[in-house]
């Protein structure tokens, strides 16, 4: 065997795997949100036939004269770049820039901690933002992995919305009806009975019931001068639940319906999620939309469905949010969204700047449609064709230094 039916036969595997790739940029070519690879090339090892010399006094110098054996794979790349927007559906969504939609199961809030960053990259990222309320009440992508934000859990005297910073699943809130006193708007002392007319003796009241913030000591914080307070120490986010005089749940399910709401939105500037109750024609703030952004976007990983995980060569994971909208809402603790979890965090602990939540920078969002395919498709099928005669030529080489190696055996007969 000699070094150049080697060389070939590397040559050969490299040009099949980069034909593995542009078949899968050719397949994805209306895969929304797909982002093209660019296989890169790199000539392999060397063997040194004869050393260079710098020269002498009376001598000029040589250059080293070098065999390879053929080519490698030195990079597999991704092509992050934004593409066309494909008009859709008014929940869907498509990010302009290097962010993510960040998507994950309904648990994945649990492991998130505000003293460890490295914490945000077990949620999962997408560029493809098919999104909708399903029947469980949470914003889900077209998969039915929940969508992760920024919730509502109340609003202040002027109907602005107060949201809390922990990361979690967006979802509807609650809707509670209840029988009132027409006059006072007290709730009744019992429940109405045949006897009684609407709007004499009882009339409807609809409360939005938002997700309900605890302290430590596992009391609801319902009162939005108590969200504002400024010193609510711990708190968590939970579901909202019927509770008694002492703050205790009231049964082991969850009797309230989710709100059933029309219009539902989403704000392109900010991420706002909003909504008009159909029971009482009020618009509701039902949350904002994240935005996460890694170090390097084309380091992330290919896990499938158009999905990625921000693994080994992204780098650091941040969220954001759109427009700078953390600088403008309400907070819990009475201040702007500073810190991810940051209520979860021990008091007075110094949390790091990479825990902050950040503004989403030049990154924009488009709603009413969905990312198309980046894939050029007359560039794919150019290098298709190049590469089955780099194919071609490789097995060409094969075929004359076989033709060489037998003349050099029939030398004997």
């Amino acid at each position: 065997m000699t070094g150049a039916m080697y060389a070939a036969i590397a040559g050969m595997k490299t040009h099949m795997n980069k034909l593995n790739v542009i078949g899968n940029n050719v397949a994805n070519v209306n895969t929304y949100g797909y982002k093209t690879q660019r296989t890169v090339f790199r000539d392999a090892l060397y063997t040194m036939y004869s050393s260079g010399s710098d020269g002498t006094a009376t001598a000029g110098g040589k250059n080293p004269s070098q065999v390879g054996y053929g080519s490698s794979i030195a990079s597999i790349d991704l092509n992050m770049t934004s593409s066309t927007y494909t008009p859709g559906r008014p929940m869907d969504c498509m990010l302009y820039g290097d962010g993510f939609f960040l998507v994950g199961g309904k648990d994945a809030a649990n492991v998130i901690d505000p003293m460890d960053p490295n914490s945000f990259k077990s949620l999962t990222l997408t560029r493809v933002g098919d999104f909708e309320f399903k029947a469980d009440g949470y914003l889900t992508d077209g998969k039915g992995n929940p969508v992760y934000g920024f919730m509502t859990v109340g609003v202040d005297a002027e109907g602005n919305p107060i949201v809390s910073d922990q990361l979690v699943p967006i979802r509807l809130p609650r809707m509670e009806k209840l029988a009132v006193d027409p006059n006072t708007g007290d709730p009744l002392n019992g429940p109405v009975t045949d006897d009684m007319v609407e709007g004499k003796d009882y009339k409807w009241s609809y409360t939005v019931r938002y997700p309900v913030v605890k302290k430590e000591d596992n009391k609801p914080l319902t009162d939005a001068n108590n969200l504002l307070d400024g010193d609510v120490g711990s708190t968590r986010l939970e579901d909202y639940w019927p509770v008694n005089d002492d703050g205790d749940k009231v049964g082991d399910t969850n009797p309230l319906a989710f709100a059933q709401i029309d219009g539902l939105e989403i704000d392109p500037k900010s991420g706002k999620i909003s909504g008009t109750l159909k029971d009482t024609d009020q618009v509701i703030t039902i949350g904002y939309l994240a935005v996460g952004n890694v170090t390097n976007p084309n380091g992330v990983s290919h896990t499938g469905d158009s999905y990625y995980k921000c693994g080994s060569g992204a780098g650091d994971l941040q969220i954001s949010m759109l427009g700078g909208a953390a600088d403008t809402i309400k907070t819990v603790n009475g201040g702007k969204l500073t810190h991810v979890n940051g209520s979860l965090a021990p008091k007075d602990a110094v949390l790091s700047k990479k825990s902050e939540i950040t503004s989403a920078g030049s990154t924009e969002l488009i709603t009413g449609g969905l990312e198309a395919s980046n894939v050029d498709l007359a560039t794919e099928i150019s290098d298709m064709i190049t590469t089955q005669r780099g194919y071609q030529a490789n097995t060409r080489i094969i075929t004359v230094t076989d033709t060489m190696l037998e003349e050099l055996v029939n030398m004997k007969r």
